[in-house]
């Protein structure tokens, strides 16, 4: 038989399996978010209620994921990837640099409301007690999320915009997850609170060593 035959062959199989194995892998991590907000803060759900859920079996959870820990870690980075993707799109329909800073506010902060917040709740709580690789003392998306205020900061002033950037995700992503826990939202007046604290550090000067 022809090499090029035989790869031909060989690339299909490769493709086949690579589709099952990407359906398995988000029928887990669904079921998995599905089992975690339905447990809340009361119970740390088992793999086996995980994998009965997704309507498959262990091996199938343990050929991609060596632990609950990491698949509550891929969870994380897949709720930190979505939100940067939903700020990049709210942050893109503005013109100016202070219209970017306020999307931005407004739009993490989005995140303290509804089934957003539960679900957000559920997967924090579980990170720390299933053994992620998650974050302590912070918010798991602070980092990709300041990103995403350097370019604006540089552009109202800021002596170090990666560094108040930085400060600022610290802040607010701290302040959404007071109200995560504590099942409430920010009002009106602490929204603009928060947006005017944020174009202060836009505009403050580097500090010298």
């Amino acid at each position: 038989m022809a090499d090029d035959v035989l790869g031909r062959v060989v690339q299909r199989a490769l493709s086949r399996r690579g589709e099952t194995y990407e359906e398995e892998v988000r029928r887990l991590m669904e079921a998995g978010l599905a089992v975690m907000v339905r447990c809340g803060t009361s119970a740390s759900p088992r793999v086996s209620d995980i994998v009965a859920a997704a309507g498959l079996s262990n091996d199938a959870f343990y050929r991609y994921f060596p632990s609950k820990g990491a698949l509550v870690g891929a969870l994380l980075e897949d709720g930190a990837q979505r939100l940067r993707s939903y700020l990049e799109h709210q942050m893109a329909k503005e013109t100016t640099p202070e219209g970017r800073v306020r999307r931005w506010v407004e739009g993490v902060l989005t995140q303290a409301r509804g089934e957003v917040a539960a679900t957000t709740r559920a997967v924090m709580w579980n990170a720390p007690t299933a053994g992620s690789d998650a974050p302590y003392g912070r918010h798991f998306a602070s980092g990709v999320l300041a990103d995403l205020l350097v370019a604006p900061y540089a552009e109202l002033g800021s002596g170090d915009p990666v560094a108040h950037a930085r400060l600022s995700a610290h802040a607010v992503l701290g302040v959404l997850s007071d109200h995560v826990w504590a099942e409430s939202a920010p009002d009106e007046a602490e929204r603009e609170q928060i947006v005017a604290f944020c174009l202060a550090a836009a505009r403050a000067t580097a500090v010298r060593a």
